[in-house]
């Protein structure tokens, strides 16, 4: 775990080479100026650019600099989660490396979190260089989210946050291989609150997060805490059901009393293919849940760290974890 510190910044990492070293100094200038002690934990998620690289050169030069490198990319959720695991401050701190998220903004989650809070993450006001188009589906999947689930999952809030040291251990205990923090962190509860910010325009390189990658996020989180599809599923097989039931009885009448235009097959094929296409709708939202199932029985690890760096007791490389 290392030695103790008061405050743990945890920054994934995924090919972030354009900009991680203006990452490392307005985090360094935010942190110094709290005149407390810190360390700055980045997550090297698998890079394909010179990313490592830079994070050791960093290392090197502050010793304030943890690095924990995974040996492929896990994903971003995996990632904090492996910073949280392994940050040992009394106060956790998850921000992107993009600077999207402005570093400033610390210090106000900081100010809360000594008020007593135990979770201070930052709300949205405002979302600069991002299109329409991913704003408007930003704000209604939040709101749906919020709407599909029995836990109260804050509208307009990402992984930028504040967590109390006992609010961390709590969600190292949670086993799920398919992560969504912040709806774990609405979940296990304890004092929260929020600070409002501006997201900034991305500082440098591309988007880490195209709509393929939005959309699986969107579905991890739905999956993850709420059962309401296979309820909407459950609902609508019996409403065609009873569509069914009374199609085929009419078409049945219709062809007795000899005033059916068409051959009744002909409906009966069009109705097939209709619940055919229904049941494999149902058969995908439920192979989802099973899906997920499975991936917990088989029970490996959530990430794999082939090297760290920074560290006062490091442990051997290639370390499992979960």
């Amino acid at each position: 775990m290392g030695v103790t510190v008061r405050y743990s910044i945890v920054v994934p990492a995924f090919n972030e080479e354009a900009v991680i070293k203006e990452t490392h100094r307005r985090l360094k200038q935010v942190m110094d100026s709290t005149r407390e002690s810190y360390e700055l934990l980045f997550v090297n998620d698998g890079s394909r650019d010179r990313t490592l690289e830079i994070l050791k050169g960093i290392s090197k030069e502050d010793p304030n600099v943890r690095i924990i490198g995974f040996s492929r990319n896990f994903g971003h959720q995996v990632a904090i989660t492996a910073g949280m695991d392994h940050a040992s401050g009394q106060a956790i701190v998850c921000i992107d490396a993009d600077l999207q998220d402005p570093p400033d903004v610390i210090l106000e989650m900081i100010a809360k979190w000594k008020e007593g809070y135990d979770v201070v993450y930052g709300k949205r006001m405002k979302r600069k260089g991002e299109t329409f188009f991913k704003k408007l589906t930003a704000s209604v999947f939040y709101r749906f989210l919020r709407n599909m689930t029995t836990v109260n999952i804050p509208v307009d809030a990402g992984d930028f946050r504040l967590l109390d040291r006992k609010v961390c251990d709590v969600l190292k205990q949670l086993p799920e291989k398919n992560r969504y923090i912040r709806g774990l962190v609405s979940w296990i509860g304890f004092r929260q609150t929020y600070v409002e910010y501006v997201r900034e325009e991305r500082f440098a390189g591309e988007t880490k997060y195209p709509l393929k990658k939005m959309l699986r996020f969107a579905w991890d989180g739905i999956t993850s805490f709420s059962r309401v599809p296979l309820i909407i599923s459950t609902g609508i097989g019996m409403v065609l059901s009873i569509i069914s039931t009374v199609t085929f009885l009419a078409i049945l009448v219709r062809q007795v009393v000899g005033i059916q235009p068409y051959p009744w097959w002909v409906y009966l094929i069009l109705l097939n293919l209709l619940c055919l296409g229904f049941v494999f709708i149902v058969l995908g939202i439920m192979g989802e849940y099973i899906g997920r199932i499975y991936d917990e029985t088989k029970n490996r690890p959530l990430y794999i760290v082939s090297e760290k760096a920074g560290f006062h007791n490091e442990q051997e490389p290639n370390e499992l974890h979960r």
